[in-house]
């Protein structure tokens, strides 16, 4: 898919919401992110853009050093800007935040629609790619679009069904390894869920073993399906949706088998 066309359009929708609460009220709660208000996310995924467009940029090979604030531009003037400390801001959302917002978003969508994707850059992942950059980057920007629309008291439109089908396997290959070791997750004891498309053809079977995360994809139409312990039925949007914890499961199509395991993936897979 074209990642740089979708994640222009994601940051566009993301600034549109959070504009429409910048009328001199509190800044609303994000209902998805607890403990955020919309100025905590704001100021959240403006500080990732120029986290990442600095990586890329300089062709890191290690993580930048955050602790040096010329990294995030900040300007002078950050009269009612959230604490980095944490939320929830609950003071009205600055106009400054948003304008800062937008001139970091814009910086890494030219960044990323004239940077070649193997450029090499450091990265959470094995692949060190400015391209793994931008498919996660796109990634959060919709996540944080749907997170938005439903602050901003706007119906949260899906994600889009390509977009999707992408990111639940990436959830597996790269997020889900990521946050198991981050949070200390404890070991598979072989619990197997299975993730049915209901908008397409496509299957996910992932089995935690020990420390292992263990991916099989497949068409409905083709290999023989594995056993599983539990399976949920959902479109791409409401499946990816599940698994960044925006969605709970009795929201999806269908689940079926031993809920005792279904509740157990969050302690597999502990959010961040």
């Amino acid at each position: 898919m074209d990642f740089t066309a979708q994640f222009h359009r994601e940051i566009t929708a993301f600034e549109a919401a959070a504009r429409r609460t910048a009328d001199g009220r509190d800044a609303p709660l994000v209902p998805s992110c607890p403990g955020w208000s919309m100025s905590d996310l704001v100021f959240h995924l403006g500080a990732v853009h120029r986290y990442v467009a600095h990586t890329v940029r300089e062709r890191l090979t290690e993580a930048p050093d955050t602790s040096d604030l010329s990294l995030f531009q900040p300007p002078e003037d950050r009269e009612g800007w959230p604490s980095p400390e944490g939320g929830p801001h609950l003071g009205p959302v600055p106009v400054s935040l948003l304008d800062w917002f937008a001139e970091g978003a814009a910086a890494l969508d030219s960044l990323f629609r004239t940077v070649d994707p193997d450029e090499p850059a450091w990265t959470l992942s094995t692949e060190q790619t400015a391209g793994f950059w931008l498919r996660i980057q796109t990634i959060e920007a919709a996540l944080h679009r749907w997170d938005a629309e439903r602050a901003a008291s706007l119906p949260p439109r899906p994600m889009d069904a390509a977009l999707a089908v992408d990111a639940i396997p990436h959830t597996f290959e790269v997020m889900a390894p990521a946050r198991r070791r981050w949070k200390q997750a404890p070991p598979g004891a072989g619990e197997r869920f299975r993730f049915r498309r209901a908008d397409g053809p496509e299957v996910w079977s992932v089995r935690f073993a020990g420390p292992d995360v263990r991916l099989t994809a497949y068409s409905a139409s083709g290999a023989p399906e594995e056993p599983c312990d539990v399976e949920l039925t959902g479109t791409a949007s409401e499946l990816m949706l599940f698994l960044w914890q925006r969605l709970p499961a009795d929201r999806l199509t269908s689940v079926q088998g031993d809920r005792a395991v279904l509740d157990r993936y969050f302690t597999l897979v502990p959010p961040v």
